[in-house]
């Protein structure tokens, strides 16, 4: 049986790694398949508490995928993806972003619009009835808590709880709010990474009707101290050479943003969050999500 590797989006984060390990076994058990859980770069810091807390070894990293098919989680847009994406058959993907996405071939697709796609893999598990690793479903339980901020993201549903609720327990979380936080908390040490680094650490590629967008995110519990670094940061996006770059700056505590804009499209980044750009800056009060508040506006504005 030929083996098939199953990844996440490029510059990975805790979803992503937890989605593709979690994946992986499902298939595994369910499909009779050999599938290898690997990743496109390496785990963020917060990522990497999540594996140490489960001792989970890090997942092999890829730019091109080595088999002639391949499970894809997280993501659906090619632009995300491995470099030779186009090159291989995707027969199955677990996702619960905007679909944008074809093939010649009937493939399995699961797209649903849950707060994370650890939770969707957890009611796949559920109705399969399969049992779900310790270690397995603490790496779950960190993607639900990753990609909700806890459960306070507007991204949140109601099947995000009972699920982390019920891994937290199989992998021994006494407080899941406690670890949660720790967890968060650990992905915000920003003063040991460069401009670069902080840019490209939680970045993917959008095109809004023909304007090419890179947006990137980075969480912290202090905004004001990051973009004490402003002239760092804008120097490492105008290198990065993209048309607009978009960096978006969270404060995970009190649920707010402001974002670094540069870009040849002001009017229509201003009038899709109905704000003023000052000094390349936007303030973007009650925004801690990319995917259903950063994302959306623009694409209705271009």
């Amino acid at each position: 049986m030929t083996k098939k590797l199953v990844f996440g989006h490029q510059n990975p984060d805790t979803d992503t790694i937890a989605s593709a390990i979690a994946a992986s076994y499902l298939l595994n058990q369910t499909m009779g398949e050999e599938t290898e859980p690997v990743a496109l770069g390496e785990p963020n810091a917060e990522t990497q508490f999540a594996l140490d807390y489960f001792k989970v070894k890090p997942l092999r990293v890829i730019e091109k995928a080595e088999t002639e098919q391949v499970y894809l989680v997280d993501h659906n847009e090619a632009a995300q993806s491995a470099k030779n994406i186009d090159e291989v058959e995707v027969v199955g993907v677990y996702d619960h972003h905007k679909i944008n996405f074809s093939s010649d071939a009937p493939l399995w697709f699961i797209n649903m619009p849950l707060g994370s796609v650890a939770t969707i893999l957890y009611y796949e598990f559920k109705k399969s009835n399969i049992e779900i690793p310790s270690d397995v479903a603490g790496m779950m339980a960190s993607a639900i808590i990753s990609d909700t901020l806890l459960l306070k993201s507007p991204t949140t549903t109601s099947m995000d709880q009972p699920a982390l609720e019920v891994l937290a327990e199989i992998a021994g979380i006494k407080d899941y709010e406690a670890y949660g936080l720790e967890l968060l908390k650990a992905g915000t040490d920003l003063s040991s990474r460069t401009a670069q680094e902080l840019i490209d650490g939680d970045a993917k590629s959008f095109d809004f009707n023909g304007h090419t967008f890179r947006i990137g995110q980075v969480n912290t519990v202090d905004i004001d101290e990051t973009l004490e670094r402003q002239s760092e940061l804008e120097s490492a996006m105008q290198a990065e050479g993209y048309d607009n770059f978009l960096f978006v700056i969270t404060d995970i505590l009190n649920s707010n943003s402001k974002a670094l804009y540069l870009g040849d499209a002001s009017n229509e980044v201003a009038k899709a969050f109905d704000t003023d750009i000052k000094n390349n800056v936007i303030d973007l009060p009650g925004v801690v999500s990319r995917k259903k508040q950063v994302v959306p506006p623009l694409t209705a504005a271009f």
